[in-house]
């Protein structure tokens, strides 16, 4: 056919001018080129030259983003103008089709006004982000040509009446509407900005934030269609596939979105709230208000984008409608009827009749459609995060203000406050992320169901009541569902605190043989847990079932009784493929709804729980409040409660008030530092006072002792003085002397209301009872915030002896330390903390107890170069609590307390004076006088003294092994290639198949076939279902009355009884299907993870204890919770979603192809593409994943280390540092938060485009198809309800396959646990063989042992031979290091015995069962170790012992009378870790458990280490008399302990240095031993 402009027909109207020029249709179409050509001209030149070698340097710059006013509604406006245009060109087109020549200026102006929009768009954006404003002028001239030249021809349009009824009109009219908008932009630029017209220019910056080079999230900041499409994520995502996202790849967040900007904005919306004095201004209701107060209008702006995209999404039903009902009818092609100016012109109706153009249509719709959808989806999760953020610091902020009452007594534990922030802040993200469905899904169903009404009647009033009858059923599910999880949580969370008990006393229990009675705990609470989550996989499983048959279920009743009720009714292809796709959209909403309710309840719950929070006492408060009378009796209530912490329950705790005799308070008033005058304090407002009648006071830059008994109250005086306990009456003043070094540094955030006393005090450095450790390196936790200043670092190190740990660290002093000092000692933990306090220029130094954990050397090193010299010697104010009374004559100030209250306060002489008896009993405790002789020793023993090398308790790093330091270097490669559990540098771009393969063949060979076959034929039914309807719609289409010619409609009448009976079976077979892979999916579950839980937990019990001091605890302790709970509870649903939304995409893909075989060559570029996106998305989906989970990490434990360590922080007056630390934190996981929405945006739009394209190459190849009378209409609907559902299935089979490899990595963690070697439970011997009372004497003979932890290290013990005989005591000691404690541990064949024997009563313990050894020798460890339960089961787990015995062993413990005092005696409550006893009664619960075992040989190591010297004397006096007949090995910590014993050895480098009775030993002037007596002397 001829080409030409104007059309080239003999008598074309197109050539006329006869009437003027301007009345040419073909003129005026040819002056609207003009303008279009005129930006190519001016625009091209400049886009190439100017930019293109730039471009590269305009994108790593971002700096010069600057967006010029209108931005946003230039962009809008440009896409409307591209629609509109996109319209005309198929507008022109179809006018066309009817002529004999082609008519080029119909359609060819549009097409150069489309090229000339997007021209214009790219053109803006490079001098936007150039920020050269002066080439704008280009733009200003051509929207003006444009504008005048679209006026002219709707002008004349106008003069030929040419109106609305015609297409082009109105099309015309739009376009001069948006042409003269984007020229009022143009002109609004010059107003603002001033660049042309205007004598001086107005300078603009960029925003501050991409001025910073280290801000990499850029969404705030781009162009509206990179907003739009994640453009900006391209280079981040292609980076990510090179090397691994860290935190520096992630960059910093824009100030908009920094957890301080959110909070300061929510602090105002509070205050706001406060302001306006309403009565909800606390509680609940006031945090709601305030939260939509500061993110109310984000929420707005997504629920705006959701309900655009929720009805943009009807356009699919629509479109479909209109297509098949198109291709339906027998005469396809219209012809448009009216000419105008020498060319035929189109009407609405007609352009939106055609199949093509509804095709395109649907297409676009599509697009805007997922676009809209995705912005909602990011506003909202961005506003939740930011609201996240803002929630956590304001909960921190109060947790720095929380009265120490409500930690210590238990009102509000660790774990509840980093719930809140875990939980409970998550709660209200996903509810802000959910909100925009409570008003976006209500829409939705009524105008699914107002266009169902429209296309089916009444039917479709049946089918939509199914689905909302059945809507209850499912928020009732998913209740079910939402408690099951409840309960499943609770005892998960019971079982991981049994386990981490299990596996914080894993040596314990290893020694007593007590892994079976731990082991079977842990399993029964897994079988409760068990049962639980069947309830949750069967309500798992019916709600997936539910969510899969309701659409059948609805459109098998609709159907059925559309054909049986209405015997008149349409039943076309269209009208049935258009009512398929509108439910599949109503279904959805309704899903929703259960999910939607559900997060809304969590967010009331979580708001009440942050109220009840937040209105939580304050420190300071009640410091003033009226001073009770003292002659009250004690409530019952307080009788109830072991009201101290550190003591236990008194009768009456005034006793010895009437002893007290206190200093004037006048005297020496200028030169005390602290002053106290009538103080009563206590823990709980209504509880008794702990504290009674204080009055002392503490010299300015003297050294003062606290000592008294266990449990007397001294520790609760150090923080009755710093202001941490509830003051009934008396006063506390600080005289304020200025900090030469630091001067104060209070935290400009505090809000206390604590009294002006307390808060004028200035840091004090506190190192507390129990030590609190960050979890940073050594070094980090020494300086503690300070500047670090290398020779005071020097000194401090070497007054606490913290040099030889460090030598042996991997890292040195950059090691890093677990949470809670997981990987330390219990004395490498105190002396780090007591140089902490060393460290500080702090005038003030408070040591509470900082000896317990040491042995006498270290406590004494510690004293001389510590305290005496570095703090004494700078006149520094230093409270010491001790229970060390040989250190007493170093006291300038001594306080004397007693149950509660102050015995006597002076000096050392002053007490001699006047209490000679209290004096007399210290004296016989100290055995100290020869200073000097203490002094050289000490010197000469430290130089003498060796580095230890591979001790068990050594300090590691997190993933570090114990090393000798020769072997370090290659021990250390060796150990990072072995171990898998800290190591998990993972195959980036590889599917994890094998873990895969290992999860399913771990359900067996039943369920596998089953799982895979119930899936596949399922999705066959599924297809067949839809391509039954399409047969049936065709059929009844061929013999439709209407369209046929028939002399009787009998003869016609189409009888729909077959179709709807094999309809109906396959529907239900379909539903059928459904339950059983729903059922099978979650049963396989369950399966694998009772098995796999099962075989962990008996391999790591079974472990020996080599593999418990080399890996983390917190690595194991991952396995069995996150693992376990991904295992449990995210991969039967990732596996049951990853399974279906693949089936489903392969089946429609497959449809697609049958329908049209020429799709599948469109098919092969486009999987190439989504190949392409899913392999770099699912690296960087991955890494942002961990990313985030280990971001929050930190976050977590900076909450849980702030609220155990609140007391240190306050008195270091560190609050606003730690705030500082906690916004850091934030903003670290916020970030990541951030990029992983931004990245699952990236994918979701990209693969929702795909299927977009999937949707057109379908429909126009269909069309094309049936208009060529080769494809009846039914499966042209058939074609296109599949190709819409490709869009929905793409990204939810890749996020799906994404989920499935991380959570793949937990199964794969757990296999490589599995592979742990076990210890060798079996005996040579058989039980028959071994005495029943083994062993009866207790005899012990040692030959040529030598014994290492690993076969890897070197010996710790060498060819050690002794000769014990039954009932003798012998006495261990020697240096930190020498191989004590491996003496002890080789008795139990906890070390590697690779030379000689032991030989206890004749057998010799390598052919024993490990079980029978263990269990028939006692040992009592240094470390207390408690469990949580009662008194009575952590003497007596195995339950043999009768009460007698047991307060029989608690009286040997000095511990009788405490336990009677308790609720409950024997069956008293013992918190986790025995947190409710004190240190030292801790330790004499373990000496009580280890009487109660009664066993011939009885070994302690150091067991006397936290108890005071009183209490100490007395045990020892018990032991050598309870234990006469037995065989007693004590590991000597205070030598004195061990002058009465029968035998003493002495060690040295893992050999015996000197092995004779210590008389003998005493008597010889050069012996070793010797000198270790005169020492602690």
């Amino acid at each position: 056919m001829p080409l030409a402009f104007c059309g080239n027909e003999n008598n074309s109207a197109a050539y006329k001018v006869d009437q003027g020029v301007l009345n040419n249709g073909c003129f005026v179409d040819a002056l609207n080129v003009v303008p279009h050509v005129f930006l190519f001209f001016i625009t091209f030149p400049i886009l190439f030259i100017g930019w293109g070698s730039q471009s590269a340097k305009v994108h790593i710059h971002h700096s010069t983003w600057l967006h010029f006013p209108g931005h946003n509604l230039r962009w809008i406006l440009t896409f409307i103008l591209l629609f509109v245009l996109v319209c005309e060109i198929a507008e022109g087109v179809l006018s066309d089709g009817v002529a004999d020549s082609r008519h080029l200026h119909l359609y060819m102006p549009a097409g150069m006004a489309f090229l000339a929009a997007i021209t214009s768009v790219v053109y803006y954006h490079n001098i936007e982000t150039s920020n050269f404003p002066k080439l704008l002028i280009a733009l200003l001239i051509y929207w003006t040509l444009a504008f005048i030249t679209k006026t002219i021809k709707f002008v004349k349009f106008y003069d030929n009446a040419i109106g609305f009824s015609q297409l082009r009109f109105c099309l015309t009219g739009l376009l001069v509407i948006l042409y003269g908008m984007l020229l009022t932009v143009e002109i609004n630029v010059i107003r603002v900005r001033r660049y042309v017209f205007f004598k001086t220019p107005k300078e603009v910056k960029p925003p501050e934030d991409l001025q910073d080079l280290g801000v990499r999230f850029l969404q705030p900041f781009v162009n509206l269609l990179s907003k739009g499409t994640y453009w900006w994520m391209n280079t981040f995502i292609k980076t990510a596939h090179k090397k691994p996202i860290d935190l520096k790849a992630i960059g910093k967040l824009p100030i908009a979105m920094r957890a301080r900007t959110n909070y300061l904005r929510l602090r105002e919306a509070f205050e706001a709230q406060k302001g306006k004095g309403s009565r909800y201004s606390q509680g609940s209701r006031a945090i709601w208000c305030a939260l939509c107060h500061a993110f109310g209008r984000r929420l707005v702006l997504s629920s705006t984008f959701r309900i655009l995209a929720d009805f943009l999404g009807f356009a699919g039903p629509l479109c479909i409608f209109g297509i098949v009902n198109h291709l339906g009818k027998e005469n396809g092609v219209f012809q448009p009827k009216i000419k105008f100016l020498g060319v035929y012109f189109v009407s609405s109706e007609e352009f939106l009749a055609n199949a093509y153009v509804l095709a395109v249509l649907l297409f676009l719709a599509l697009l805007l459609q997922r676009t809209f959808l995705q912005a909602s989806y990011y506003v909202a999760i961005e506003t939740g995060i930011n609201l996240r953020g803002a929630i956590q610091t304001k909960i921190y902020n109060k947790i720095m203000q929380l009265s120490t009452s409500n930690l210590s007594m238990g009102e509000m534990t660790a774990g509840q406050i980093c719930n809140l922030v875990a939980i409970d802040t998550n709660q209200l993200m996903w509810f802000f992320f959910l909100c925009p469905n409570l008003w976006a899904m209500p829409a939705q169903i009524i105008v699914g169901v107002i266009l169902l009404y429209y296309l089916l009647g009444l039917s479709a009033l049946i089918g939509a009541a199914v689905i909302i009858v059945l809507a209850p059923i499912q928020y009732f599910v998913a209740t079910k569902l939402s408690q099951a999880q409840r309960s499943t949580l609770e005892y998960s969370n019971e079982r991981l605190k049994k386990t981490n008990e299990m596996l914080r006393g894993i040596k314990l229990l290893k020694l007593y043989a007590w892994e079976n009675i731990f082991r079977a705990q842990v399993e029964m609470t897994r079988r409760k847990e068990m049962t639980s989550l069947k309830a949750f996989a069967i309500y798992t499983s019916i709600s997936i079932f539910m969510n899969t048959a309701i659409p059948i279920a609805a459109v098998l009743i609709t159907f059925v009784s559309h054909v049986s009720f209405f015997k008149e009714a349409n039943f076309s292809p269209a009208v049935a493929f258009a009512s398929l796709s509108l439910f599949h959209i109503l279904v959805t909403p309704l899903f929703l709804l259960s999910s939607v309710v559900r997060s809304t309840v969590k967010a009331l719950v979580s708001v009440q729980k942050l109220s009840e929070f937040l209105s939580s006492e304050e420190i300071g408060k009640n410091q003033y409040s009226q001073p009770e009378p003292l002659n009250k009796g004690q409530s019952s209530k307080s009788q109830a409660v072991v009201v101290n912490r550190k003591r236990p329950a008194r009768d009456d705790c005034r006793n010895f008030m009437g002893h007290l005799q206190n200093p004037d308070p006048d005297e020496e008033a200028d030169n005390s530092c602290v002053r106290i005058t009538g103080g009563f304090f206590t823990w709980t407002s209504d509880g008794v006072p702990t504290l009674s009648n204080i009055a002392i006071r503490i010299p300015q830059g003297q050294l003062t002792m606290i000592v008294g008994q266990v449990g007397c109250g001294k520790s609760s005086l150090l923080l009755a003085t710093l202001g941490e306990m509830q003051k009934i009456s008396g006063e506390i003043s600080w005289n304020s002397f200025p900090d030469s070094d630091t001067g104060e540094d209070s935290s400009p955030e505090r809000e206390t209301n604590a009294g002006t006393d307390i808060r004028k005090r200035g840091p004090v450095a506190y190192a507390s009872q129990k030590p609190w450790l960050l979890n940073a390196t050594v070094e980090e936790n020494i300086t503690f915030e300070s500047p670090f200043n290398k020779q005071r670092y020097k000194a401090v190190i070497d007054a606490c002896s913290l040099q030889p740990d460090i030598d042996i660290l991997p890292h040195g002093d950059q090691t890093q330390i677990g949470e809670r000092g997981i990987n330390l000692s219990g004395g490498q933990r105190q002396r780090i903390s007591v140089a902490r306090a060393l460290y500080q220029h702090t005038n003030v130094v408070f040591l509470d107890d900082p000896f317990s954990a040491l042995d006498i050397h270290l406590s004494d090193h510690l004293m001389q170069a510590g305290i005496l010299e570095l703090l004494r010697e700078d006149k520094r104010t230093v409270v010491l609590v001790t229970h060390k009374l040989q250190y007493l004559p170093h006291a300038d100030w001594i306080i004397a307390m007693k149950d509660g209250t102050i015995q006597r306060e002076g000096t050392l002489k002053d007490i001699q004076m006047s209490e000679s008896q209290l004096f007399e009993q210290w004296k016989t405790l100290m055995n100290r006088q020869d200073q000097e002789l203490e002094k050289e020793t000490v010197v000469i023993e430290r130089k003498n003294m060796e580095v230890p090398k591979g001790l068990p308790r050594a300090m590691s790093s997190r993933d570090g092994l114990l090393l000798d330091e020769e072997e370090e270097e290659e021990e250390m490669a060796e150990s990072e290639e072995e171990d898998n559990l800290s190591s998990l540098l993972h195959q980036r771009a590889k599917i994890p198949w094998q873990a895969c393969a290992k999860y399913l063949s771990t359900a067996g060979v039943l369920l596998l076939p089953l799982l895979f076959f119930s899936q596949l034929l399922k999705h066959i039914v599924l297809v067949a279902i839809d391509y039954c309807l399409a047969n049936w719609t065709d059929s009844a289409l061929a013999l439709d009355p209407a369209t046929r010619n028939c002399s009787s409609s009998e003869d016609c009448s189409f009888d729909h009884r077959v179709y709807a009976m094999v309809f109906t079976a396959l529907c239900s077979l379909g539903i059928v299907l459904c339950l059983i892979t729903s059922v099978t999916v979650e049963w396989t579950g369950l399966k694998v993870a009772k098995r796999l839980h099962r075989s962990l937990l008996n391999q790591i019990i079974l472990a020996p204890m080599r593999f418990f001091e080399t890996t983390p605890l917190g690595s194991i302790l991952n396995r069995f919770s996150s693992d376990c709970n991904t295992i449990d509870q995210h991969i039967p649903s990732t596996l049951e979603c990853l399974s279906r939304s693949t089936m489903l995409c392969v089946s429609a893909l497959a449809v697609i192809s049958y329908v049209t075989p020429v799709f599948l060559i469109a098919l092969l570029p486009l999987a190439i593409v989504c190949y392409f996106i899913q392999k770099y998305f699912r690296v960087a989906s991955r890494d942002l994943q961990q990313l985030d989970d280990s971001t929050q990490l930190p976050l977590l434990s900076h909450f849980s280390e702030t609220v155990e360590g609140l007391i240190t922080i306050r008195a270091f007056r560190y609050e606003g540092l730690f705030q500082q630390k906690l916004l850091k934190y934030t903003d670290s996981n916020n970030i990541a938060s951030l990029f992983l929405t931004a990245a699952n945006r990236w994918l979701e739009v990209r693969m929702e485009y795909i299927g977009a394209c999937v949707v057109l190459i379908a429909a126009v190849a269909s069309i094309t198809k049936s208009l060529h009378k080769e494809l009846p209409a039914g499966l042209v609907g058939l074609g296109l309800t599949y190709a819409l559902m490709v869009s929905n299935y793409l990204n939810w089979m890749v996020r799906n396959l994404a989920d499935m490899e991380i959570q793949m990595g937990a199964v794969k963690r757990i296999h490589g646990l599995l592979k742990t070697e076990a210890e060798n439970y079996e005996g040579l011997l058989a039980p028959s063989l071994i005495p029943k009372n083994w062993p009866v004497q207790g005899k012990i003979q040692i030959q040529n042992l030598s014994v290492r932890y690993d076969s890897s290290l070197k010996p710790v013990l060498n060819h050690v031979n002794a000769h014990i005989s039954p009932g003798q005591k012998i006495g261990i000691c020697g240096r930190t290091g020498s191989g004590k404690s491996s003496f002890s541990l080789a008795f139990f064949r906890m070390v590697d015995m690779f030379e000689g024997r032991i030989v206890i009563d004749d057998i010799d313990i390598a052919k024993l069962p490990l079980q029978t050894l263990r269990s028939r020798l006692s040992i009592i460890l240094q470390d207390p170790i408690l469990f949580s339960g009662t008194i009575r089961f952590n003497l007596d787990p195995e339950k043999k012992c009768s009460d007698s015995t047991l307060w029989e062993a608690l009286e040997i413990a000095q511990l009788k009378l405490v336990v009677k005092a308790l609720p409950g005696g024997l069956d008293a409550i013992v918190t986790e870790g025995g947190e409710n006893f004190s240190q030292g009664q801790r330790q004499l619960f373990c000496l009580a458990r280890a009487f109660v075992r009664k066993t011939s040989i009885f070994i302690m190591d150091e067991a006397t280490a936290s108890i005071d010297m009183a209490t100490e004397n007395i045990l020892q006096k018990v032991v050598m008399t309870a234990f006469a007949d037995r065989t007693v090995v004590t590991i000597a910590h205070r030598v004195h302990t061990i002058l009465n014993a029968d035998l003493v050895i002495v060690m040295k480098r893992g050999a015996i240095l000197e092995y004779d009775k210590p008389e003998v030993l005493l008597s010889r002037p050069d012996s070793v031993f010797a000198s270790f007596v005169r020492a602690d002397k």
